[in-house]
């Protein structure tokens, strides 16, 4: 996981308009990510796979190939969040991926300092490019 604790996203599930803009307010972040580990991640198992053996170099290829996908609809927001998720269900090896991998909002200092600078770094809407952590790599799509 990339959290710094156990706790997947915040309790508040509710993103109605006001509350959204005084999260935003308090510093937090939503978005959504898609993580490929490596044999030499923290914890180099997943739901999807119990023994991952790729190198950080072929995560990053396959992570790479996900990339182009989303950049093909990032004109169209929708879309792009819709093809995000729909990715995310089947090729993130974080358990995040049974919410199209949705973190939920989070504050600093909750993830680890890479993810974290990346979240806080992008604009609502925006892609990132490959953030390395611990846990692997990743791709992030702010939402909030």
């Amino acid at each position: 996981a990339v959290l710094t604790s156990d706790v997947c996203h915040s309790s508040s599930s509710s993103a109605a308009g006001g509350e959204s803009r005084n999260k935003r307010r308090r510093e937090e972040v939503r978005v959504l990510h898609i993580l490929k580990k490596h044999r030499d991640s923290r914890r180099p198992a997943s739901w999807r796979n119990p023994n991952i053996t790729i190198d950080k170099a072929k995560a990053e290829e396959e992570l790479k190939e996900l990339i182009t996908i989303l950049e093909e609809v990032s004109d169209d927001q929708k879309e792009l969040i819709a093809t995000f998720e729909e990715l995310a269900r089947t090729e993130s090896d974080c358990s995040s991926a049974k919410r199209g991998g949705d973190l939920g909002f989070f504050g600093r200092r909750k993830m680890q300092p890479a993810f974290e600078k990346a979240s806080f770094g992008l604009k609502v809407g925006e892609l990132s490019g490959i953030v390395e952590t611990s846990s692997g790599v990743h791709v992030i799509l702010r939402l909030d």
